[in-house]
């Protein structure tokens, strides 16, 4: 029951406009990674989830590696831990907040007019600072009320808020790309403004085409022209199944206790072992980049600067986008499924404006970069997140010592147990984050209903499984012992 009224406020705030905003006037530096933040662009989630993750990885990677020392085996140093985690996330909603409002998030002219009668329009407090300063206050009190959210699902709810709520972003993504029957662009439908979602856009054209008019395009614009195309909706849930699979797929290593008989146990190495935080950290890593060109190539004050400032190498966008259309940005920028670098390849003359002009040779160089670098950046973080997170082999085996089981056939020693381990990890680590690079990679190149992402789609599986599991755990926890056992529990 937390569960779903924490679900319940979180869709309603991504409904709750905030109050004062221009919404004709937004520039949205995180509009690509929406699914990923589990934000709505100018609500009271605007920011998401972004400054409660942003904390707890500052966090892990400063105490894995050793920069803050803390042993979270330990109750008070564990304390220590949380609550400077929850501090930081305080402060990084107030660093995420202030820089939205000035450049991004636009004052509305009628609040800043009012505010000008009341506080006059000149002055260190201005209508126009006071405007800012009420659109900053809404997004640190969605952001807190967030993280209040996550608390209560962590503590009375079942699994992780800032998990479920990333689920229920890209459900939502999916569920109005593909039973959306409003168009394109408003107004009245038309074969030239037809339905944005998949499924109605497929059955509106069907029944208002004729056969010659569905040989000559409308197929092609069912199946793979923009918004939400059949394509996407099948590469959607191919995803989805392929990944249900996987995380399944694990070697379980047998263990026995050294002073009990009897006491067996099973340590298991999953195929995805290192998670989806390898291609969460990638895309973090590519979002951030995406921002810093955006930044230098429009902010008045960053493009002055030498080299790098309004640099076309380095990123073009034009007046009023967010979307790279040049340089390395768009070599490294999330294609747009199929319509963003196949059909340009295809027919570059009637398809070419879907590449931003680039030769089929530029389009080709950008896939094949995109793709090397999601799976090469995901290996490498993942090599990262194993070594800092106690989750190597030499970690492991100190793990099973203490427990006082060990790998029968094998004597009780954790330099034993290493490389017995030693065997697994490391492979496992880098097929762990290749796999999870290309998926990602792979979802993005053939696109997903209701620009979800292909990262999105992978997390939304991991964390429907898991949190399925989670709920089966507890149903164990009620049954009778004998029943427990006979469905597996312990």
């Amino acid at each position: 029951m937390w569960v779903i009224l924490m679900l319940v406020l979180y869709f309603i705030m991504t409904n709750i406009y905030l109050y004062g905003l221009d919404q004709s006037n937004i520039l949205d530096i995180f509009g690509p990674y929406r699914t990923i933040l589990a934000g709505s662009q100018g609500s009271l989630m605007h920011l998401g989830i972004g400054p409660i993750v942003t904390a707890s990885i500052i966090m892990q990677l400063f105490v894995g590696a050793k920069i803050i020392k803390l042993d979270l085996t330990d109750d008070q140093d564990k304390s220590v831990y949380q609550s400077t985690q929850k501090l930081l996330v305080i402060v990084m909603i107030i660093i995420e907040s202030v820089p939205q409002v000035f450049g991004y998030l636009t004052p509305s002219p009628s609040l800043v007019s009012g505010l000008d009668g009341v506080v006059g329009s000149t002055g260190l407090i201005s209508g126009g600072t006071l405007a800012a300063f009420i659109i900053v206050l809404q997004l640190c009190i969605g952001s807190y009320l967030v993280f209040l959210m996550d608390e209560v699902i962590s503590k009375w709810g079942i699994g992780s808020g800032i998990s479920l709520f990333i689920a229920a972003g890209v459900a939502e993504a999916i569920f109005t790309g593909t039973l959306n029957w409003n168009s394109v662009n408003g107004g009245d439908l038309s074969l030239s403004n037809p339905p944005a979602g998949t499924i109605p856009k497929t059955f509106y054209y069907i029944f208002n085409m004729s056969s010659a008019q569905m040989a000559s395009g409308g197929y092609e614009s069912i199946l793979l022209q923009p918004p939400n195309p059949m394509i996407a909706l099948i590469g959607t849930i191919i995803i989805f199944l392929f990944v249900a699979y996987i995380e399944s797929s694990r070697i379980e290593l047998p263990l026995a206790h050294g002073a009990a008989r009897g006491a067996r146990g099973r340590y298991p190495i999953k195929l995805l072992y290192a998670s989806n935080i390898p291609v969460i950290l990638m895309s973090a890593l590519l979002a951030n980049f995406s921002i810093v060109s955006l930044l230098l190539y429009t902010n008045p004050t960053l493009e002055g600067i030498p080299l790098i400032g309004h640099n076309d190498w380095i990123g073009m966008y034009p007046d009023g986008t967010t979307t790279a259309e040049g340089g390395l940005a768009w070599y490294l920028s999330t294609p747009n499924g199929l319509s963003g670098w196949l059909l340009p390849i295809l027919d570059p003359a009637q398809y070419g404006s879907y590449a931003y002009g680039h030769t089929p040779l530029q389009v080709i160089a950008k896939v094949i970069i995109f793709f090397g670098a999601m799976v090469f950046g995901s290996i490498l973080f993942a090599k990262f997140w194993i070594m800092t997170t106690n989750m190597g082999p030499e970690s492991v085996a100190r793990q099973i010592e203490s427990s006082g089981m060990q790998i029968p056939g094998f004597r009780r020693d954790p330099r034993v147990l290493k490389r017995v381990l030693e065997r697994y990890i490391p492979v496992v680590t880098v097929l762990s984050g290749a796999i999870v690079g290309a998926l990602a990679a792979g979802a993005d190149l053939i696109g997903t209903v209701g620009n979800a992402s292909g990262t999105g789609v992978l997390l939304a599986v991991g964390i429907l499984i898991h949190f399925y599991e989670a709920m089966g755990r507890e149903q164990m926890m009620e049954m009778h012992p004998m029943l427990r056992g006979f469905f597996g529990g312990e």
